[in-house]
């Protein structure tokens, strides 16, 4: 071969690696965003990602695009490993034209996908756009439905993880929603359907880019992204950490982890976590962090519907999904959000064979018009469909109250519980013992003539007779009643027993979640 040919192949990858050029790449520094080929030299091991499709061209002719040069069309796609697995990813630069999306640019991105879902492996989208390449006109809109169609085919299959690292707007914002998980950074992203210009002028509300669709805004307020990131190379550590909890395809299993340290061992600490006062908060953390591996966990949605904790964890080196109530939000109640944020959760592990422990301290559903009118209904029963629908090991441990239907709701052994541990402190029942005793001893009370003696009495009786978990475990809706302390070595044991689990569903297209 020629020095010559050699040569201008030589040229035309350094054109391409350049992206936008050297001014552009500064401004996006300065920006505090780093460049999408370092982003990815990030995500990737040192040395394993291979590039695909670099000399793609754009093919508009409209608008002048005729003359403008898009190095790698704008998004820099391909391959590699991280932890040694195989992972796709997408990179857009926001150095070229923007990091618009126009024909080729979201052919490159589905090209990506079809690869990732063909190999089982998972696929990571590092979104940095001005949104659709108005110039390319339907074509551009036609590329965003292609990679919506893709996004869903894949959906339950590998998984999908998206990265907002700068503006996302229109259309652009559907494909992170349709994936698993999307993480955003702080200052830097934005997802809204329409910008603040478009509402000032519809609407006349005035509104900042970073309040309407900022990091913490979908973070706590919409509940639309999972995860939030100081900055890039924070964002793209914590997407590494969290594949590292996940399995490359629903056909197997997450990677296990060494688990040093005696897996039989009890800790003493579980058995005063519990306030002697039924009433008094605690934090549900402290709970999971003296159970899970070394008492690291991966929380999701940490900012969103804080009464009910989600998170990914370890148990003797294994993967697993938990979702506990938290006692010192809302006392734990259920409500719309917690509802849909569970649900989610509870139907992502259970796509990816992700086992559930389910901690239950949960008094009810929240009441009031608000919850009522905002659909507690609806929202409620996904919880019920998600929990009834998963067939991954299901494991519940109940640590205090499990009143009514949110003891349903947080996987009952009607729901499909495969194994039911309760603490001694639990208390399963239809209500409260002071509700109850309003309501079954009502005349009693009435009629007594110390009514207040009386119903204090009538409480204590209920609750001695009722607040605890001996009246389920004799019907059989809890396996068994243990020592706190016992708690993680037990647990460890029924995942074990519950790893090959079997079950066999109703044939048919699919079901029809209460959305």
């Amino acid at each position: 071969m020629s020095v010559n040919k050699l040569e201008d192949l030589r040229q035309k990858k350094a054109k391409i690696l350049a992206g936008g050029g050297k001014s552009r790449i500064e401004k996006q520094h300065s920006n505090g965003k780093l460049t999408a080929r370092e982003r990815l030299d990030l995500l990737f091991d040192e040395g394993t990602f291979v590039e695909l499709d670099a000399f793609v061209k754009h093919r508009c002719t409209n608008f002048g695009m005729e003359s403008v040069e898009a190095p790698a069309e704008g998004v820099v796609t391909g391959y590699g490993k991280v932890e040694g697995r195989l992972v796709y990813a997408y990179s857009q630069d926001f150095t070229v034209v923007g990091g618009s999306l126009g024909e080729m640019h979201a052919a490159k991105i589905c090209k990506a996908m079809d690869n990732a879902l063909k190999m089982g492996a998972p696929i990571v989208g590092l979104n940095d756009s001005g949104g659709a390449r108005i110039q390319e006109a339907v074509d551009a809109l036609s590329g965003y439905g292609k990679i919506f169609y893709r996004n869903t085919l894949a959906s339950g299959v590998i998984p999908q993880i998206t990265a907002i690292m700068g503006p996302c707007a229109g259309g652009a914002v559907y494909s992170p929603a349709l994936t698993d998980f999307i993480f955003m950074v702080d200052k830097t992203s934005q997802m809204f359907i329409t910008g603040p210009q478009v509402i000032k002028t519809v609407t006349g509300e005035e509104v900042t880019a970073e309040a309407l669709g900022g990091a913490m805004t979908h973070n706590s307020v919409s509940g639309v992204a999972q995860f939030i990131s100081n900055n890039d190379q924070a964002c793209i550590e914590e997407i590494r950490r969290l594949l590292g909890f996940l399995p490359s395809n629903n056909l197997e299993t997450a990677p296990e982890y060494l688990c040093e340290g005696d897996l039989s061992a009890v800790n003493d600490a579980l058995d005063s976590i519990i306030p002697e006062n039924p009433n008094k908060p605690y934090d549900m953390f402290d709970v999971i962090k003296q159970i899970v591996d070394n008492g690291d966990y991966m929380e999701y949605q940490p900012y969103f519907a804080k009464n009910i904790v989600t998170c990914l964890a370890r148990l003797g080196g294994k993967t697993i999904g938990i979702i506990a109530n938290q006692p010192k939000v809302n006392a734990g109640c259920l409500d719309v959000n917690s509802s849909d944020k569970a649900a989610r959760f509870i139907r992502t592990c259970d796509s990816f064979n992700i086992p559930l422990l389910n901690i239950v301290d949960v008094p009810g559903f929240l009441p009031g018009t608000e919850q009522e009118y905002g659909g507690i209904i609806r929202h409620g029963a996904k919880m019920l469909y998600a929990y009834s629908e998963a067939t991954v090991p299901k494991l519940s441990l109940i640590v205090r109250k499990a009143y009514g239907g949110a003891y349903l709701a947080m996987c009952s052994k009607d729901l499909g519980a495969d194994l039911v541990i309760a603490w001694p402190s639990a208390e399963i029942a239809v209500m409260g013992p002071q509700g109850a005793a309003n309501i079954i001893f009502r005349a009693e009370i009435s009629k007594s003539e110390n009514p207040i003696e009386t119903r204090a009495r009538m409480i204590q009786e209920y609750t001695d007779e009722f607040a605890t978990p001996y009246k389920a475990a004799e019907r059989g809706f809890v396996d068994d009643i243990i020592e706190p302390a016992t708690t993680r070595p037990r647990l460890i044991d029924a995942f074990d027993m519950l790893s090959s689990k079997r079950e066999i569903r109703p044939a048919k297209k699919h079901g029809n979640i209460p959305l």
